[in-house]
């Protein structure tokens, strides 16, 4: 019986969802690839002109030292230290950047910009991650609890008048036409002309980071030709967990919001329905066919 009902669970849930997930990566990936593969190539040829150019006008250098210093470039990158400007750019360790980086760190965004490079802090950065993602995890999973159990109120509002109903519908959708004004619309707009970026840049760092897939492709607090606030990557870690808790909060509100139109319509159209039918129905009075 075990494993007959094992067999079944792997044929009729299991198996479909396995080949429904491969066959969306190798959607994904064909689309990427159509997309990317020609344009990282065009980025190469341009790049390996570039250098040809430059040795071209430095003639005391030959290949070898420049791909040696291309290495040094490299290097310095990976440590996160910005190859444009000087020894006067902004430290990445300050405070502010050191809050926006353990901000990344127990959200599992990660952009890759910015990684410990001594021994010490690579392995406090092992133990702090440990303690900070379940950490993260808790308080997220707290507040979708807190949320639900407000909202289990709610479940009998059928019992209430229409124009209540209608009240809570539109009480919903304020709450997250304004949640999506505060997390999605603004903050891009700010990051954006803060960072000299387009709307549609700012937006795709937004969703990236509150995805938490962080590619790194667009960081805030980067460019070493801006002068930032002290505080400008730390109000960035804060917007980054208020817009999960957010989001947290939209994965519940969202399919009730949809319920609650769903059978706010559904006893809308039951009334206009019975009214039509009055002059031919029982004079006595009946049940709302919703509440029935």
């Amino acid at each position: 019986m075990p494993r007959a009902g094992l067999r079944s669970c792997w044929g009729g849930q299991v198996l479909p969802l396995l080949l429904a997930y491969i066959c969306y990566l190798l959607l994904g990936a064909t689309i990427f690839q159509l997309l990317e593969k020609q344009a990282e190539a065009q980025s190469r040829d341009q790049f390996q002109l570039e250098k040809l150019r430059f040795l071209e006008n430095y003639t005391c250098l030959d290949q070898q030292a420049l791909e040696q210093f291309v290495q040094v470039i490299l290097e310095a990158w990976v440590k996160g230290v910005n190859p444009k400007g000087n020894s006067t750019n902004p430290s990445n360790w300050d405070f502010g950047s050191s809050f926006f980086f353990a901000g990344t760190v127990v959200t599992t965004i990660g952009y890759g910009n910015l990684a410990p490079s001594t021994e010490a802090g690579q392995v406090f950065c092992v133990f702090y991650a440990l303690m900070g993602i379940p950490l993260n995890v808790v308080f997220l999973n707290h507040l979708g609890t807190g949320l639900r159990a407000h909202l289990t109120t709610l479940d009998r509002w059928e019992d209430h008048p229409r124009h209540s109903q209608l009240l809570q519908v539109l009480g919903l959708a304020l709450f997250l036409t304004l949640g999506t004004l505060v997390i999605l619309i603004f903050p891009p707009m700010f990051f954006s002309h803060v960072e000299g970026w387009s709307f549609r840049e700012g937006f795709y760092f937004a969703f990236i980071t509150l995805s938490t897939i962080g590619f790194g492709d667009y960081v805030v607090g980067t460019d070493p030709s801006k002068h930032y606030i002290a505080v400008y990557r730390s109000l960035a870690a804060v917007w980054i967990l208020l817009g999960l808790a957010w989001l947290a909060v939209v994965l519940s509100l969202g399919s009730l919001l949809l319920h609650r139109c769903s059978r706010l319509w559904l006893l809308i159209r039951g009334l206009d329905l019975k009214d039509g039918a009055a002059p031919d129905s029982d004079p006595r009075p009946q049940k709302s066919p919703i509440s029935a």
